[in-house]
C-alpha cells in the first residue's frame, strides 16, 4: 500500500500550478474521489495526514495525504504553505535547508532528514495548520489542474473527473512525458474518427464525436501502459513499483462496468486486493 508514485515536479512548475485554481467536482462528488484515492494510496478511505515513509521508489520520503515527496518537491510546497501559517519558526525549519536542495534538484536522497518522519507524523496526527497545509496543497498542485483538464475536455461525469484526479495523483500534473497533460493527450490522440458509446455524454475530440466513457476506457489503458513502460528516464527505475498500481485502473474498470458514472452519496469500487468495497460520503 502506501504507494504514490509521480514524475518530477521541480520548483519553477510548482510556482505556475500554484497561480492557477477554480474548478471541479463538489461536495459529497469530490469527498467521493478523494477517498477512492485515499484506498489507492493508503489502503483504506481515511486521510492519513501522518503517514510518512521511504518507499524506495526513487522520490525520496512519500508522506501524507497525497504521498508528498521529498524528491519532487510538493513535500517542500506543503512545508513552505505550514511556515506561512506558523510563522516560519517550527518543527521543519531546521531542515528547511536541505529540504529545498532536494526538491530543486529532485534528489531520492534522505540525508539529513533523520528527523523528517518524526515530525511530519507528530503534526500530521493532531497539528490542524499542517492538516489544512496538506489539504491545500492536494487541491492547488493536483485536484485543481485535473479538473480544469476536465473542463477543457468538456467531461460530464463523476467517474471520469474522479480517474483524472487519481492520475494527477500518481502520475503528477507537470510538463514530462509520464504527467497527467501527456496521457490525456495520448489519449484524445488515440481517436482519428468518431466513436460511439451508450453513455449519453459526448466528447469533440479532434473534431471528432467521441462518447465519454469510451474516451475513459483509453485513458485507462494508456495509464496502464505508462506505468509499465514510464517514457520519462526518473520513473523508469521504479517500473516494478509502477506496474503493481494496475489495482487503481481495475477499480475505476469496476466502476464503470458497473455504469457508476455519477458517485452520489456512496460507491462501490474495488480495494487493493480487488474486493468489493464501498466508499462513502463523510461530510
Amino acid at each position: 500500500m502506501f504507494q504514490a508514485r509521480r514524475g518530477m515536479l521541480f520548483a519553477a512548475g510548482v510556482a505556475a500550478i500554484l497561480a492557477t485554481a477554480n474548478a471541479a467536482l463538489c461536495g459529497c462528488s469530490k469527498d467521493i474521489a478523494l477517498r477512492l484515492t485515499n484506498i489507492y494510496e493508503n489502503g483504506d478511505t481515511d486521510f492519513h495526514y501522518d503517514y510518512c515513509e521511504n518507499i524506495e521508489d526513487g522520490r525520496g520520503f512519500t508522506a501524507g495525504i497525497a504521498g508528498f515527496c521529498t524528491g519532487t518537491a510538493d513535500a517542500w510546497v506543503v512545508i513552505e504553505e505550514y511556515h506561512k501559517l506558523t510563522g516560519g519558526n517550527d518543527d521543519f525549519s531546521p531542515m528547511d535547508d536541505v529540504l529545498a536542495k532536494y526538491a530543486e534538484s529532485g534528489s531520492d536522497s534522505v540525508s539529513g532528514l533523520e528527523d523528517y518522519c518524526s515530525v511530519w507524523k507528530k503534526l500530521g496526527e493532531s497539528d490542524v495548520k499542517f492538516q489544512q497545509a496538506q489539504d491545500t496543497v492536494r487541491d492547488e498542485m493536483y485536484y485543481t489542474p485535473s479538473q480544469q483538464l476536465a473542463d477543457e475536455l468538456g467531461l460530464k461525469f463523476d467517474i471520469t473527473r474522479g480517474e483524472l484526479y487519481d492520475t494527477g495523483i500518481q502520475h503528477g500534473v507537470g510538463d514530462d512525458a509520464d504527467g497527467l497533460p501527456a496521457l490525456v493527450s495520448d489519449t484524445s490522440k488515440s481517436f482519428t474518427a468518431d466513436a460511439t458509446g451508450d453513455s449519453g455524454s459526448t466528447l469533440k475530440v479532434n473534431g471528432h464525436n467521441v462518447d465519454e466513457i469510451v474516451w475513459l476506457q483509453k485513458f485507462l489503458e494508456v495509464v496502464v501502459d505508462d506505468l509499465k513502460n514510464p517514457k520519462e528516464a526518473d520513473n523508469q527505475a521504479g517500473t516494478t513499483v509502477w506496474a503493481d498500481d494496475d489495482y487503481r485502473t481495475k477499480s475505476y474498470s469496476y466502476m464503470i462496468d458497473a455504469k457508476t458514472y455519477m458517485f452520489g452519496s456512496s460507491v462501490e469500487a474495488l480495494d487493493n486486493d480487488g474486493n468489493p468495497t464501498t466508499v462513502k460520503w463523510n461530510f
